[in-house]
């Protein structure tokens, strides 16, 4: 499978500061259990690039 690359992931993701924390965040879910969204063999911070940069990955805004 081809590279996820940051310009991928900021198509979802407001900025690149938001897609570490982000990605972090779903990485460590992923090693505590979680179940991953595709199917992939990689390590879990591959993984979580991989559903933000389709979508199935973000972060909800809060409106004000």
């Amino acid at each position: 499978m081809a590279r996820v690359t940051i310009e991928d992931c900021l198509v979802n993701v407001e900025n690149r500061f938001a897609l570490v924390i982000i990605a972090a965040k779903r990485a460590r879910q992923i090693m505590e259990g979680a179940e991953p969204k595709i199917d992939s063999k990689n390590k879990p911070i591959v993984i979580a690039l991989r559903e933000i940069a389709r979508g199935y990955v973000g972060v909800k805004q809060k409106i004000k």
